[in-house]
């Protein structure tokens, strides 16, 4: 079964008055790149973060947020350090008379952005419980993610088996043609050589030549290895997760058997499938570049 790199999951918990949510978005990528948007109480874990998510998304570009929302903000607010703020006020007055230059008209906007005027307060630990809490929370929103990139490899699969089926389609369309094609070539040769009356010619030799010639146009390997490689498509589709870039190789191999049928072609009708079946692939790629 093939997965989508492209998902999203959310997810959110209750511990003690916090409200922890986390919210998880990936994208298409060559190897796995994440981006973290993190609460500053759990900086600390980030490299944890990392490990759960690059384990569980493989590959893709992932950007994780997670945020606290508590119910009691009202005593989470910073102290005014008065006397620091009644120093620099004293000071200021000093420097301007000093100077002979305008005192500031807003006081408090330059008072409170100086140094020190707000008192620290004590910075909150993170708890071996709290964060598995939180652990909790990301592995949640994570399996919804998956759960969206299976419903969205669900239907990249089912786009694969369609335009496969197409290619497999034209292929077959093409053998009426290669066997017209063959007479036609034999007949406008023995055309041409039965209008040079004066000319004589070795039939033998004429056929051999022939037959020589219209093997250098047969396409029955091209046929059959891109048959091979549309089957070897679908058995990696069904394998297991992360056949991404195995499945983009294979197009390209697809690619190459039609690019040499089209060239060995000679023939309208034959080359007017081959450029169908060439449109067929090229969503085949697109569309496997989202693939994980």
């Amino acid at each position: 079964m093939i997965q989508s790199m492209t998902g999203y999951g959310k997810a959110e918990a209750t511990y003690k008055n916090k409200t922890i949510s986390v919210e998880v978005k990936t994208l298409n990528s060559k190897t796995f790149d994440l981006t973290t948007h993190v609460s500053m109480l759990y900086r600390e874990k980030d490299m944890d973060i990392r490990q759960m998510l690059s384990k569980a998304l493989i590959r893709g570009k992932a950007d994780i947020s997670i945020w606290i929302e508590t119910e009691d903000t009202c005593s989470k607010a910073p102290l005014i350090n008065g006397g620091v703020i009644v120093d620099y006020y004293q000071q200021i007055r000093n420097i301007a008379t000093a100077m002979g230059v305008p005192q500031p008209k807003d006081w408090f906007d330059l008072l409170l952005r100086l140094p020190d005027a707000m008192i620290k307060t004590d910075v909150e630990q993170l708890s071996d419980e709290e964060w598995t809490a939180v652990r909790g929370v990301i592995e949640e929103a994570v399996n919804n993610l998956v759960d969206f990139r299976i419903q969205e490899g669900i239907a990249l699969e089912k786009k694969f088996c369609e335009k496969l089926d197409n290619i497999e389609a034209l292929l077959a369309s093409l053998e009426p043609y290669e066997k017209q094609r063959v007479e036609k070539i034999r007949n406008r040769i023995v055309d041409s050589l039965q209008q040079l009356p004066e000319v004589e010619y070795d039939r033998g030799r004429l056929e051999q030549e022939l037959i020589y010639y219209i093997e250098k146009l047969d396409i029955s390997e091209e046929k059959q290895r891109l048959a091979n490689h549309i089957k070897y498509f679908r058995e990696t589709m069904a394998g297991s997760v992360g056949q991404g870039k195995k499945l983009g190789f294979i197009a390209q191999e697809m690619g190459r058997e039609i690019n040499t049928t089209g060239s060995k072609s000679n023939n309208a009708e034959m080359q007017n499938i081959v450029v169908k079946m060439k449109d067929e692939l090229e969503q085949i790629k697109e569309q496997v570049l989202n693939v994980l």
